[in-house]
């Protein structure tokens, strides 16, 4: 079952469900789903003449990666063809029996933006900021201004809550992220982590 604006505000009030700061409900509560807005944080790759980056070498992807803050203010230029890591403004806290998946919003698609090229979910349990990644899929350049309404939260009802939800227990990579993350994929069991 997918959460209404009725049970996704009923949810807020009652604590159960966390997006803070939510500073105008009226606006980013639409019908089934919830506004976040655009953080100042980006994470930008570098253009790298290596042949390949290797995900059981997390540091090598780090060596190739600017971090931006952009001032109030100003915008982010997203130029065609780019990639770059974002991050919503608000914190979102996940409870064990919903699960939320990231969406774009159609305005910004209809200008060729993507938030996110896998990463379109969030796990019961899963605390902290999103992670978005963004890409301009056009010809133009595009300005995105950090507290824009970037993405939108569906959230859907899990027909019980899960046993290991997303958190500390469960060694959780990303849990409590505070800003845009590179891939932490090195710290997979395949490539020789515990996760």
């Amino acid at each position: 079952m997918i959460l209404s604006d009725a049970d996704i505000a009923r949810r807020l009030d009652e604590g159960e469900l966390v997006i803070e700061p939510l500073d105008d409900p009226e606006l980013q509560i639409q019908p089934a789903s919830v506004d976040l807005r655009l953080g100042r944080e980006f994470l930008e790759f570098q253009r790298t003449n290596i042949p390949c980056i290797h995900p059981d070498s997390e540091n090598e992807v780090d060596e190739y990666v600017s971090e931006t803050v952009v001032e109030e203010g100003d915008d982010f230029i997203l130029h065609p063809g780019d990639f770059v890591l974002g991050t919503t403004k608000e914190r979102v806290e996940i409870p064990p029996d919903l699960i939320a998946h990231v969406e774009g919003r159609s305005s910004l698609g209809r200008l060729a933006i993507v938030v996110h090229a896998t990463a379109g979910l969030c796990d019961p349990g899963f605390a902290g900021k999103i992670t978005l990644e963004l890409s301009n899929l056009g010809a133009a350049p595009v300005a995105l201004s950090p507290e824009m309404r970037i993405s939108q939260l569906t959230f859907t009802e899990l027909t019980s809550p899960a046993d290991r939800p997303y958190g500390a227990e469960r060694g959780s990579k990303y849990q409590d992220q505070d800003g845009p993350q590179t891939s932490k994929i090195g710290g997979d069991r395949e490539f020789g982590g515990d996760q």
